[in-house]
């Protein structure tokens, strides 16, 4: 069940990082739509509906949680670039993955959001400085704060993370 879950392994983070992976994190962010897409070509909706594991969640709330969490990513970046340490929201996303629109919806729209969003955050990422790397927020959940360094490993990590899902599934099925 390990590699089911976590495909690429689970996250892990050091915050001694040079410049070659903080450019690989922002590509990977760049990349993650393209790479997405990729994932999902060609699957008919039975196969969107099929769970990447027991008790996981289906392709297509795969897609549609990606949009959500990278949409609340965004938000979290600019308030960690504009405001001096905010306390970020949490979000119930297992709770959001069970919504009728992360069941019923056609893929195509979350994909369709994770495309231009995905352009914004790669321009911003484009231009933040060392020093805005080191900003941070609060996460309430886990009582912790998290810079932005962090984030950007974190969320090049979900990406793939994610799509790892899809294409392993794809994989094991001979789709």
């Amino acid at each position: 069940m390990e590699n089911l879950s976590y495909p690429i392994g689970k996250f892990s983070f050091k915050q001694e990082t040079g410049e070659n992976e903080i450019q690989q994190w922002i590509q990977d962010i760049e990349q993650h739509p393209k790479n997405l897409q990729a994932a999902v070509q060609g699957l008919s909706n039975e196969q969107l509906n099929t769970p990447y594991r027991d008790g996981g969640w289906t392709v297509c709330q795969v897609v549609h949680h990606l949009a959500d969490s990278h949409m609340n990513a965004y938000i979290r970046f600019k308030l960690a670039l504009t405001e001096h340490h905010p306390t970020i929201k949490p979000y119930e996303e297992k709770r959001w993955a069970e919504m009728e629109d992360a069941k019923v919806l056609p893929i195509d729209i979350s994909i369709s959001i994770l495309t231009p969003l995905h352009i914004r955050w790669t321009n911003m990422l484009k231009k933040i400085t060392n020093e805005e790397l080191e900003r941070t927020v609060f996460h309430p959940e886990s009582k912790r704060d998290m810079s932005v360094k962090f984030l950007l490993a974190l969320y090049s990590w979900h990406g793939k993370h994610h799509v790892a899902h899809v294409t392993a599934l794809r994989d094991r099925n001979k789709w």
